[in-house]
């Protein structure tokens, strides 16, 4: 659809004032157009990916962090109170690694080769 900007600015007068500030740009650094099969599909292993208990408790440092997380999705109704009372025993009887080696800061970035 063609408008003329004196049409546009009488029919839609603080959006044509907004597009014609500086306040409202934002510089763009860079696009990539290029990005290689191997990349597409690094970047896209974990698309749609939800984390579950097991992945928040082996972030944990400690088990009264472990404890705090299991109150927490049981309190969410993320999981049920038969899977929390699994979760806390294996918890006291086996410790906190019992659920994994512990995922660090940017774990899911690293794994996928980014």
């Amino acid at each position: 659809m063609k408008i003329d900007k004196k049409r546009f600015k009488k029919t839609f007068p603080y959006l044509a004032e907004e597009m014609g500030s500086k306040a409202s740009r934002i510089e763009i650094a860079g696009v990539r157009s290029n990005v290689t099969p191997d990349e597409k599909a690094t970047s896209s292993i974990y698309d749609g990916y939800e984390p579950d208990v097991i992945d928040f408790l082996r972030r944990c440092d400690n088990e009264e962090q472990a404890k705090e997380i299991i109150r927490y999705l049981e309190r969410k109704k993320e999981i049920t109170p038969s899977h929390a009372a699994k979760l806390r025993k294996q918890l006291r009887e086996k410790g906190v690694r019992s659920f994994g080696t512990k995922k660090e800061e940017d774990y899911y970035l690293k794994k996928a080769g980014l």
